[in-house]
């Protein structure tokens, strides 16, 4: 199997990443991807950027360097209820929307609550995916978010760099590539680059997905055609959420 586009990547407007969104798709044509998302973290974040940012994200190319480029954001959890950063309008034209639990918008709390937290971002018919979902600072049920996901049709994401940056991560997103197997659950790979070197590296997740033969059917961004029919069926369930 392969990853023909990056679901995840970070550019200087997140704050705390490092190259361009040129250098960015330089780095996705190097590395043969077929196009990639741009995914900034929403403004709940410090340093991260304006509502404005994302108002005004149309003006990007749909190609950069002969690279789809896919418009996104990575949406920050605020609360158990799965309230996220940023308003339906500006979410309604976007081609990926993720959201997932970060520290400084929500402190890691017991597992019910961490895993209420998911499974209410899961029903939010803004959101596509989760981002992390693996993340060891934050417990949760994962058979009760796997089952969340699939009634939902939505996706889970195995992070490339969680694998380096949060440790603990590999146990935590094996279990979920079984239970996604066992239930039919759809995935993503994201290398969650925050440096264009990054963008495209599938290295661990795809190990972890081959170990536990999942057929690409259920990996949405395993083909443009895949990861293109999501994409369109999620931003008619977004239009009709208005």
């Amino acid at each position: 199997m392969k990853i023909v586009i990056d679901t995840h990547t970070h550019s200087v407007a997140s704050g705390h990443a490092y190259s361009t969104i040129s250098e960015i798709a330089m780095a996705a044509r190097k590395r043969r991807l077929k196009g990639f998302v741009i995914t900034e973290h929403g403004p709940a974040l410090q340093g991260f950027p304006h509502v404005y940012y994302f108002g005004n994200i149309n003006i990007l190319p749909l190609k950069l360097h002969n690279v789809r480029l896919y418009r996104g954001v990575e949406l920050n959890i605020m609360d158990s209820s799965g309230e996220v950063d940023l308003n339906h309008r500006y979410l309604r034209p976007l081609d990926f929307v993720m959201a997932g639990l970060h520290e400084a918008c929500f402190l890691p709390q017991s597992e019910s609550e961490n895993t209420a937290a998911l499974t209410a971002a899961i029903a939010n018919p803004f959101v596509d995916a989760i981002s992390h979902p693996g993340n060891p600072e934050f417990p949760v049920n994962y058979e009760t978010v796997v089952r969340a996901a699939v009634s939902a049709g939505k996706a889970l994401e195995i992070n490339n760099s969680s694998f380096r940056v949060r440790k603990g991560s590999e146990a935590n997103c094996r279990t979920i590539v079984r239970l996604a197997k066992r239930y039919g659950a759809l995935l993503c790979c994201g290398s969650d680059a925050h440096f264009a070197a990054d963008a495209g590296n599938f290295k661990y997740a795809l190990e972890l997905i081959h170990e536990e033969g999942i057929h690409a059917d259920q990996v949405i961004n395993s083909s443009v055609a895949r990861f293109e029919y999501f994409s369109s069926c999620r931003k008619q369930a977004r239009l009709g959420a208005c």
